[in-house]
């Protein structure tokens, strides 16, 4: 506001010194004119005699100049009024104020004028005698009040048209900026959609480079959902059909396996051919389940109001064979129950139980295979008026800060993950549960020092 302030004083004063200098041209060429009628009357009566004379001049000049100003005044050399004419009419005997300075100033050669609070310009110059000597002043009074309405107007046109011209560039601006920045907008939330795999059609009723980006934008976007589809349906249609030969398999091994009983390296080998089969029938459960996520929407899982205490106390115990064969052991805080407050102490969220129950194992499941003998696996779960939080940390080889967010991504593994067997599936499955019951997954971890994988679910 200050410096608004201080923009409108200057302008005012530039108005003002701009416009001056123009009324100021007007009253010199004036005095000039007046100057030259005075100078005729000098070249007619010009005599060495003094006072007589003068008179006459005085008078004469003030016949030929009275209707040059609303007053007309000539003084002497002494700064002595010798004549003045009001509103055309000579009064003898007036008493005028007289403004010294501008007489003295005329005096010396130079025009000089004043300009009084109620706008009466008092415009001096001086007249030469034949000896070139300033003998008399000139002095006209202008009414110029006319001249500070005009610049009233001038200065109320000027700063209304300005402040229309602000308001249109604004509105020009936000018209542009919300044709350009909308549209781009548009582009970057689909840019950001496919990132997600969420691939909606883009469309701008545009015919500039925009639309033109817009338009390929869409096609890639269909290419790449097309293209994806066929690659799950791949998988999943590759996954069908190697379930049974898996299972053919898998039961000729188990056969030859119990049927070896006098050949120990045969009896390994066979070992090992059921061990692969197992493996394999884990990642082929994996694909068909993600295949299955990837056919049904949402809407069409059975979800329902599950008390989360009670499924994570489950999953964990389920879990607790496995720990214990690494001598690992898993502890599990669960939110303390109050008999006073069930509401709070259930705590409760719309998912499903079994794929729930499924994602927490695996998760655990992980934690087990990654982390060494002796080692503890927390279990902790927290909660909000709206927040479902499952927190699963461990002591194991933890994930390179660069490869957090790839982790989750199907078939990727950490570089250090050699030291266990996985088809790097796990977390994708775990993280697409999660986020069918519109929750989602945080993982933090250190190398060396462990992994905490936080799932968060909105309460029920």
């Amino acid at each position: 506001m200050l410096s608004f302030g201080i923009i409108i004083f200057a302008v005012n004063k530039a108005i003002d010194y701009y416009s001056f200098i123009t009324i100021e041209k007007q009253m010199m060429e004036k005095a000039d004119l007046s100057e030259l009628s005075f100078r005729e009357v000098l070249a007619q009566h010009r005599s060495s005699s003094g006072e007589p004379q003068t008179k006459e001049i005085v008078r004469l000049a003030l016949e030929k100049l009275k209707a040059s100003g609303k007053e007309v005044r000539i003084y002497d050399s002494s700064k002595q009024l010798l004549g003045l004419a009001v509103d055309g009419i000579i009064i003898n005997d007036g008493k005028p104020h007289i403004f010294e300075k501008n007489i003295e100033k005329a005096l010396s050669g130079s025009y000089a004028y004043t300009v009084t609070d109620d706008y009466l310009l008092y415009f001096a110059t001086p007249i030469q005698n034949q000896f070139y000597e300033n003998a008399y002043v000139y002095e006209f009074v202008e009414d110029i009040s006319y001249f500070y309405a005009i610049m009233d107007q001038i200065r109320y046109v000027l700063f209304v048209g300005a402040g229309g011209f602000i308001v249109l560039i604004t509105l020009a601006s936000l018209w542009i900026a919300r044709n350009t920045t909308k549209p781009i907008k548009v582009l970057l939330g689909a840019a950001q959609s496919f990132s997600r795999q969420e691939f909606k059609r883009v469309h701008l009723n545009r015919k500039d480079e925009l639309g033109m980006l817009a338009d390929g934008l869409d096609s890639m976007g269909q290419q790449l959902h097309n293209y994806i589809q066929y690659q799950k349906q791949f998988v999943s249609n590759v996954s069908h059909e190697l379930k049974t030969p898996l299972a053919a398999i898998r039961g000729f091994s188990q056969y030859l396996y119990e049927g070896e009983n006098e050949n120990e390296e045969l009896q390994k080998i066979y070992a090992h051919l059921l061990q692969e089969s197992d493996r394999l029938t884990r990642l082929i459960n994996e694909l068909l389940l993600l295949s299955r996520f990837d056919k049904t929407g949402s809407s069409e899982l059975e979800v329902e109001k599950t008390e989360m205490n009670a499924l994570i106390q489950q999953a964990a115990t389920n879990m607790e064979s496995k720990a214990k064969e690494k001598k690992i052991r898993i502890t599990v805080k669960q939110v303390e129950e109050d008999p006073m407050d069930e509401g709070l102490t259930k705590v409760y969220a719309s998912v499903n139980p079994m794929l729930m129950s499924h994602a927490i194992a695996n998760l655990l499941d992980n934690a087990i295979k990654y982390s060494g003998s002796h080692s503890q696996i927390n279990v902790e779960m927290e909660h909000t008026s709206s927040e479902v939080v499952v927190k699963i940390s461990d002591q194991g080889i933890g994930i390179a800060g660069d490869e957090l967010e790839r982790v989750q991504e199907r078939f990727y593994r950490a570089k250090n993950a050699s030291t266990a067997n996985g088809s790097g599936l796990g977390l994708s499955i775990c993280k697409e549960i999660v986020e069918r019951f519109n929750g989602y997954i945080d993982i933090e971890s250190e190398l060396g020092q462990g992994t905490t994988i936080t799932i968060v679910l909105p309460r029920a």
